[in-house]
């Protein structure tokens, strides 16, 4: 995808996020987020993949006289909302910079009372290298909170796609859908793994399940979170050219056989991810926080160094814009490349689709 198109796409995802997926999506993940929350007084707060501006407006809201909030996002449209929010609240205080995550936050150790990340974890390539860069930027006693969708999340939709794929003898397809669903919903312990490996205490992992309802194969995949969500990922799982058109044509006319006359039910598994910095009392003699082993850390990847900020030289409600950082997320755990398929229709839900004959074959 062209940078224009690309950037065209975040600015209309930008436009219809707060109406079309914050409610049905990040807000039931930001929730638990906010739940039992605790603001020092004069926190300094930190929001990663803050999106259009929630949950960090609620927890403005609870911030008293001398706090800091500084949100990041990679994407300048998306920050841009946030800002107008922030600005019809008249608070001071309030900080935005156009950033992702990777490859490494741009921020001094020790910094934070409190990191949250709403969801941003599903656009990275590595999240327990994210945790880590979230648990380096806080304080010893300090808070990291993170959300995530876990393994289940979708389920009703991939046991569709792999009868589709098992019925039509598509083991590589098989194959690359196992390796999606193993690189992208994880379970709670391997994400308590993760916690305690980024060097975090009192590792709390809570999780909920949630369900989303559509009419119809037409509306799920037409449904905005998904649209903007993992649809292109499916896309490139299923292949290329009319391979992929096909299988589509199979997922649909599954899943209206399956749930004819009554609603497509698919559920979600929301995990928030909870602990706190090791203070230096809280180890031995030396100091030293045990790691753990995460298995899941690509070997091979490394950190950038990058000039770390001072915050006090960051200009209130203003934001540098970074098209490379535009251009870098794409969400959902699997960066979309320039030969991607994205903007390509899916021919099973054009107005005038007409069945292929060769699916009769």
């Amino acid at each position: 995808m062209s940078s224009k198109k690309r950037s065209h796409r975040l600015e209309k995802l930008a436009r219809i996020y707060d109406a079309e997926i914050h409610p049905v999506w990040s807000q039931r993940f930001g929730q638990m987020l906010l739940r039992g929350l605790e603001i020092p007084p004069k926190s300094q707060i930190l929001d990663v993949a803050c999106s259009t501006g929630y949950p960090a407006v609620e927890i403005i809201r609870r911030m008293g006289e001398g706090s800091r909030l500084i949100a990041l996002d990679a994407a300048a449209a998306m920050l841009d909302v946030a800002r107008k929010k922030v600005e019809k609240l008249g608070v001071k205080g309030v900080f935005f910079r156009t950033e992702g995550i990777e490859p490494k936050l741009s921020f001094a150790d020790d910094v934070y009372d409190l990191v949250v990340c709403n969801l941003g974890l599903t656009e990275v390539k590595n999240a327990p290298k994210a945790l880590m860069e979230f648990a380096r930027v806080t304080r010893p006693g300090g808070e990291v909170r993170a959300t995530v969708p876990i393994e289940g999340t979708f389920q009703e939709f991939y046991d569709i796609f792999r009868e589709v794929l098992t019925k039509q003898d598509k083991n590589d397809t098989i194959d690359r859908l196992n390796e999606h669903l193993k690189k992208n919903y994880k379970s709670p312990d391997m994400l308590e793994n993760w916690m305690v490996a980024a060097g975090l205490r009192d590792v709390r992992i809570e999780v909920e399940e949630f369900t989303m309802l559509f009419k119809s194969s037409r509306e799920f995949f037409f449904a905005p979170v998904i649209e903007y969500g993992p649809l292109q990922t499916w896309k490139d799982i299923a292949g290329t050219g009319q391979e992929m058109q096909d299988l589509f044509w199979y997922i649909k006319e599954a899943i209206d056989a399956y749930f004819e006359g009554r609603a497509f039910e698919v559920t979600v598994k929301a995990a928030c991810l909870i602990g706190t910095k090791y203070e230096i009392d809280d180890d031995d003699e030396t100091g030293q926080v045990m790691m753990v082993d995460v298995a899941d850390i690509d070997p091979s990847g490394t950190t950038t160094d990058t000039q770390e900020i001072d915050l006090d030289e960051m200009v209130e409600t203003v934001d540098r814009v970074d098209p490379v950082a535009d251009k870098e997320r794409v969400g959902w755990n699997e960066p979309v490349g320039e030969e991607s398929m994205d903007g390509i229709d899916l021919d099973a839900f054009a107005d005038d689709a007409v069945r292929p004959g060769h699916l009769d074959d």
